[in-house]
């Protein structure tokens, strides 16, 4: 169910107002001057039901997980990144024979 509040309430409420919509997945809809004007809901919420995953990036996780790579650090994504522009660079400059 969603809830609606009037944008001074949002205002004044708006830590609990986010408790709720991340703990919860409740929805609050805004309401300015009797008109609706925004959704406040939580991300998990958003991805879940308005915007899902695309299939393609669900099976690179599925991948990652599988091969063990699901839980990289930055540092070494960075590294990662970092081999493979100079393994492109040397592939420009040099092509293969």
């Amino acid at each position: 169910m969603q809830n609606v509040v009037s944008a001074l309430t949002a205002r004044t409420q708006l830590g609990q107002i986010l408790k709720r919509a991340t703990e919860s997945d409740e929805r609050f809809v805004v309401d300015r001057r009797g008109k609706p004007s925004v959704i406040i809901m939580s991300v998990r919420d958003f991805i879940r039901n308005i915007a899902p995953t695309p299939a393609a990036y669900q099976a690179i996780r599925q991948d990652a997980k599988r091969n063990g790579r699901s839980s990289l650090t930055t540092r070494e994504i960075n590294a990662e990144i970092a081999a493979c522009r100079q393994g492109s660079k040397k592939t420009r400059n040099h092509p293969a024979a």
